[in-house]
C-alpha cells in the first residue's frame, strides 16, 4: 500500500494505537514484523517470499560467521545469494535481451528464452540493507543479532521498506531493542514530516509529472525550450517524489519512537558534484562509498586508480537503479562529470573567487543533464533529446507557471534554511503555519493520488 492512500491511513489508524499499547512488552517486535509483512503483502502476497528467504539466509550466515572460522566463505554465500536474487528478479530480462542481441550480431541461430519479469517492490533496498549488516558483521563493526524476529524486522521495517532509507545495523538494531519513549514532540514532529512528504508527493511531484510525462513520451514532437523545461521539471519531480517518500517514512517511524537517517539534505544547493552525492540519497551514496568505493581502494593509490574506482562505483550505482543502458549511461555521466570537475573544485580560484550561486547553478546543470538519461524511455530517446536541445528551434513552450512558482518557493525556502535566516524558519509558529498551508493546498488544489513512488521500481 502507498503512504498517500486511504488504505494506508486506515491501516496505520488501526496499527498505531495497538503499537502504543504493547510498545513496552515482548510483543512489540513480533507485532512490528506482522504489520510490516501485512504492509508488504498488500502490494502482492508473493513479495513475502524473497524478503523472508533473504532474512533467513542472512540470519543463518551471520550466525555461521560467529561460530565458524571461515568467515569469508559465509560472506561470499550471502553476497552471492543477494546478487543471484537481484539477477533473477531485476536483471534477468536485461541480461537475456543483451545476450540475444549479441548472438544475433554474431549470426548465431540461437535465441535464449526471456524470463518473466517479476520485480518485488523495494527489492534492492532490503537486499542492500541486509547485505550491509552481513558485511558489517564480517568486519566486526556490529555484534551478531541473536533474535531472528529482530533481524527480520530490521530487514522488513515497513516505513522504509519500499524506498529506503537503507539503514545501517548500528543505527536500527539498538532502537529495535529499546523501549521507545514516545513523547508528544515525537508525534508532532512525525506528523509534520509526514505532511511535508505528502505535500511533496501529491502537490509537487505528481503535478510536475503531468508536463514531464507528456514531453518525454514523445520527445521528437517538441523543440529545445520544452525539452529543457521538462528536464528541469523532472529534476525537481524526482527530488520531490523520492524525498517525499523519505519524509513520510521518517515521520511514521518517528511516531513509533524510531529515528531513521536523513536521506536528503537540499541536494540542489550543492556547489560540487562530490557534495551533491553527499546530499542526495545519502543512505545509498554512503553504502556505495563504504562497501564498494573504499574496498576498491578509494583514493589511496593515485589519480588513475581513484578515477577508476569512481567510475566503477558510479556505473554500478547507475545499474542499481535499473536494468537498462540508460541508467548505466546516467552513472557514467556522473563519473565523467566528477573526473572533469574534481581538480577544478580544489583550486583556490573556484573555491574562493567563483560565487556560490554560480557553483550551484553549474552543478545543477550537470545533474539535470544526467537526468535526461535517467528519465528517457530508451537510449535513442535520450540522444534525441540531447540532440534537439542543442539543435532544434526556439518555439515557445507551454509553460506551467504554477509549477515554476512552487519550485521557486521551495528553492527560496532551501536557500533561507541554509542561511542566517534559518532560525526564523524553525520558530514553532512558522512551522505550524507552514504545515497548515500545505494541508490547505492539498485540500483545495490537488486530488488524492495513487501514483507509485518512482524509486519503488528499484
Amino acid at each position: 500500500m502507498l503512504f498517500q492512500t486511504w488504505s494506508f491511513l486506515v491501516f496505520f489508524a488501526v496499527a498505531y494505537p495497538l503499537y502504543l499499547l504493547i510498545k513496552g512488552t515482548r510483543l512489540r517486535l513480533p507485532f512490528l514484523l506482522a504489520i510490516s509483512y501485512v504492509f508488504y503483502a498488500w502490494l502482492d502476497p508473493w513479495y513475502l517470499v524473497p524478503i523472508i528467504y533473504t532474512s533467513i539466509v542472512d540470519y543463518l550466515v551471520v550466525a555461521a560467521m560467529a561460530r565458524y572460522r571461515r568467515k569469508g566463505l559465509w560472506l561470499f554465500v550471502s553476497i552471492a545469494n543477494s546478487l543471484i536474487l537481484l539477477g533473477a528478479f531485476k536483471y534477468g530480462v536485461f541480461i537475456t535481451d543483451n545476450l540475444n542481441a549479441l548472438l544475433s550480431t554474431l549470426n548465431l541461430s540461437l535465441t535464449l528464452p526471456t524470463p518473466s519479469r517479476m520485480l518485488p517492490a523495494g527489492l534492492s533496498f532490503f537486499l542492500f540493507q541486509s547485505m550491509g549488516y552481513v558485511i558489517d558483521s564480517y568486519r566486526g563493526n556490529v555484534p551478531r543479532e541473536k533474535s531472528f524476529v529482530a533481524h527480520a524486522v530490521f530487514v522488513a521495517f515497513f516505513p522504509r521498506l519500499l524506498a529506503g532509507p537503507i539503514e545501517r545495523a548500528g543505527n536500527l538494531f539498538p532502537q529495535l531493542h529499546e523501549i521507545p519513549g514516545i513523547k508528544g514532540g515525537d508525534i508532532a514532529e512525525g506528523l509534520s514530516l509526514f505532511v511535508v512528504g505528502l505535500f511533496k508527493k501529491i502537490a509537487l511531484a505528481d503535478y510536475l509529472a503531468l508536463y514531464v510525462s507528456k514531453v518525454y513520451a514523445a520527445p521528437g514532437e517538441y523543440q529545445s525550450p520544452a525539452l529543457i523545461l521538462a528536464t528541469v521539471l523532472f529534476a525537481w519531480q524526482i527530488y520531490f517524489d523520492f524525498s517525499g517518500y523519505t519524509d513520510m517514512a521518517r515521520g511514521i517511524a518517528r511516531m513509533m519512537g524510531i529515528r531513521l537517517m536523513l536521506n536528503f539534505n537540499n541536494p540542489y544547493l550543492a556547489t560540487s558534484l562530490g557534495e551533491f552525492w553527499g546530499r542526495w540519497h545519502i543512505s545509498l551514496s554512503s553504502w556505495f562509498k563504504d562497501y564498494v568505493y573504499i574496498p576498491l581502494g578509494g583514493n589511496r593509490k593515485g589519480n588513475f586508480n581513484t578515477y577508476r574506482n569512481i567510475f566503477l562505483t558510479m556505473v554500478l550505482s547507475g545499474l542499481w537503479h535499473g536494468a537498462a543502458w540508460t541508467f548505466v549511461l546516467w552513472g557514467a555521466i556522473h563519473a565523467i562529470g566528477r573526473f572533469a570537475t574534481r581538480e577544478m573544485e580544489r583550486t583556490a580560484f573556484y573555491r574562493d573567487r567563483v560565487p556560490k550561486c554560480a557553483k550551484q547553478a553549474f552543478v545543477f546543470a550537470i545533474v539535470a543533464f544526467a537526468w535526461i538519461f535517467f528519465r528517457a524511455e530508451s537510449t535513442s530517446d535520450a540522444w534525441l533529446i540531447v540532440t534537439r536541445i542543442f539543435s532544434s528551434g526556439l518555439a515557445d513552450p507551454y509553460c506551467p507557471l504554477m509549477a515554476l512558482g512552487l519550485i521557486a518557493a521551495v528553492w527560496c525556502y532551501q536557500f533561507a534554511f541554509e542561511s542566517p535566516l534559518r532560525w526564523a524558519l524553525q520558530i514553532r509558529g512558522v512551522r505550524i503555519a507552514t504545515v497548515i498551508l500545505m494541508l490547505a493546498f492539498l485540500a483545495v488544489f490537488t486530488p488524492s493520488s495513487e501514483q507509485a513512488f518512482i524509486y519503488m521500481q528499484f
